[in-house]
């Protein structure tokens, strides 16, 4: 690639906005294959090129037009370049992290839930057959108060006693356990 002429960079080096685009207009290509080449990702090396060359025109002060230019500004593509890859590597690395720690938390509440249910269960195992009965008409058939009453031939007063003392039952066994039973109980006895 032919350099551009000493004039071009001194009038950057100066503020020149027009020597500026002239110099971007230049370099621009061969900096992004060159980005791309490194990134492999045309989106990401594009970022590269466009930050590169935003430092170069608020550092141009500071460049030394006796030194090769082409030299300067493809140093500073790769070690950007190179930055990049350690930011996305490290990015990635978070993502795995997390993911793998989501995962986790989810297995341990899974773990947890079925260790709640089983003690849930195991206390509901223990109610009076006509308890355990009248809980799974209400629970599991959802039938109300008068329906169960007359299924089972008895009261509504006698569903609604057995439904209270079954969950004051519940609570005493697994509310330790299952922190949201007491919601869910409230909900069977209405």
């Amino acid at each position: 690639m032919a350099c551009l002429n000493d004039q071009t960079l001194r009038l950057v080096i100066q503020g020149d906005s027009a020597a500026f685009a002239k110099l971007y207009n230049h370099y621009r290509t061969p900096a992004l294959k060159f980005c791309i080449s490194l990134l492999k990702d045309e989106e990401e090396a594009e970022n590269v090129v466009q930050e590169v060359f935003i430092k170069i025109w608020d550092r141009r002060e500071q460049i030394n037009p006796e030194l090769n230019f082409n030299s300067y500004l493809f140093t500073c593509l790769r070690n950007m370049a190179f930055d990049q890859l350690k930011k996305l590597e490290k990015n990635h690395l978070m993502k795995q992290h997390y993911l793998e720690r989501m995962e986790a938390m989810q297995l341990e509440n899974r773990e947890d839930e079925e260790k709640k249910l089983q003690l849930l269960q195991t206390a509901i195992g223990l109610l009076s057959e006509k308890r355990r009965q009248i809980l799974a008409l209400t629970v599991e058939e959802g039938k109300s108060y008068q329906e169960i009453a007359e299924m089972m031939h008895i009261s509504k007063n006698t569903v609604k006693n057995q439904l209270v003392k079954a969950k004051q039952f519940l609570r005493d066994k697994v509310e330790w356990a299952v922190p949201g039973l007491l919601i869910l109980l409230r909900h069977w006895s209405e």
